[in-house]
């Protein structure tokens, strides 16, 4: 019986470089390949570790709400401030691309998530690491395609049933997103945002 493959980090690093260089062409997006590299880093760091979570007082592993994240940050300066908005930043990305269908069954939307994001890293592009400075700027600017990006990044499968087309058109008329309105004409189905009022 042959050993099954180990995954090494490295070989993580390139599935991820591999997964979003055909969804940034896909997408049709324009990233600087430092900005598509900062990507792949942060893939693999939420996919290959707890990022997402930090250790409570009682010992268990629990996701921290943005909102904290942003008030720690701005209570902060230096360099604790630029790791706090870097979090923020990019937890805001990683969720809205990665799990933006669940976000409709919270008390936020993926709006709250990209207008956090937009505005962490905004705040980086000004006052973080001068090195990092385009990058934090291209991903300030363009961080509603990234999420798209990231989006397709995290597909497994395609829409299968009509309640997943319609969760997929709820997205559509929130964010606009171009990517969302692919796969529903993929689907045949144009979007129109005249018809909002009839999706409760």
């Amino acid at each position: 019986m042959a050993d099954a493959p180990i995954l090494s980090s490295q070989s993580l690093r390139d599935f991820f470089r591999d997964l979003l260089s055909r969804a940034i062409e896909n997408q049709r997006a324009s990233v600087q390949p430092f900005t598509e590299l900062y990507l792949v880093n942060l893939l693999h760091e939420f996919l290959a570790s707890e990022a997402l979570y930090v250790q409570a007082e009682d010992g268990t592993w629990q996701q921290k709400p943005l909102a904290f994240l942003l008030k720690e940050a701005l209570e902060e300066a230096g360099p604790s401030r630029v790791r706090l908005l870097k979090r923020l930043g990019d937890t805001s990305l990683f969720i809205s691309g990665f799990f933006a269908d669940s976000l409709s069954h919270s008390l936020v939307d993926i709006d709250y998530y990209i207008r956090l994001g937009e505005c962490a890293y905004g705040s980086l592009a000004r006052h973080g690491d001068p090195a990092l400075g385009d990058v934090f700027d291209e991903l300030a600017a363009k961080f509603s395609a990234c999420v798209d990006v990231l989006g397709e990044v995290s597909e497994r499968s395609a829409l299968s049933s009509n309640s997943d087309v319609l969760r997929l058109y709820e997205k559509w008329l929130r964010t606009r997103s171009r990517r969302s309105g692919d796969l529903l004409v993929e689907r045949g189905i144009v979007p129109n945002s005249s018809v909002s009022r009839f999706i409760q």
